[in-house]
């Protein structure tokens, strides 16, 4: 009983310091997120990924605009397209905030998040990453309620040089914040980005 209360311990011990070595702010919106790694200033990890209205897309395509990448949870999370369709509806703030494009990201097999992107009518190009390979360089499978087999709720803004400029991941225990109101997240996006 003892060595399992040590172990016990233990592994509370390292959750507390694996936590700690992200910054917890709750910016200007009011909801609690981290910034992981990579963080501000990092070069943005490539990637390539099927899009669920076919072909493939590439990070490098928007070299030269600002590009926010929206990690999520899926098919199995409406608020994840509910978060969607307000990104949609809040375009014009977007865009004064100097954001020139919008992909989401998630592990579902492209021709179902091309259906559900066609059910609910949005326009966003939804990326599948079926194999976290993004998603873990990217380390946004850290923040869902799923641990890490799935994408949590992740904004990642890469600037025109492929350049980290701003990260806020809202996913995370113990609140697990699943939509965030697009000015909300302007607010935290307005005080917390890179130059």
């Amino acid at each position: 009983m003892l060595i399992v209360a040590l172990v016990v311990v233990v592994l509370f011990l390292v959750y507390q310091n694996s936590q700690s070595k992200h910054d917890t702010a709750t910016g200007g919106s009011g909801y609690k997120h981290v910034a992981g790694q990579p963080g501000i200033g990092a070069q943005a990890p490539a990637f390539t990924l099927a899009s669920g209205s076919g072909g493939q897309i590439s990070l490098s395509d928007f070299r030269g605009k600002s590009v926010l990448l929206y990690f999520q949870e899926g098919l199995s999370c409406q608020p994840c397209w509910d978060q969607i369709k307000d990104l949609e509806n809040n375009q014009t703030a977007l865009n004064n905030a100097g954001v020139d494009t919008v992909l989401s990201i998630t592990t579902d097999p492209a021709t179902l998040i091309g259906r559900k992107v066609t059910d609910e009518k949005l326009t966003t190009p939804a990326l599948s990453d079926p194999d976290l390979k993004v998603s873990r360089a990217y380390s946004a499978n850290q923040y869902g309620m799923m641990g890490d087999m799935r994408d949590g709720h992740s904004f990642v803004l890469v600037g025109p040089d492929g350049v980290i400029r701003w990260r806020a991941d809202y996913g995370g225990a113990p609140d697990y914040t699943m939509f965030l109101p697009t000015q909300k997240m302007l607010a935290d996006l307005t005080l917390e980005r890179a130059p």
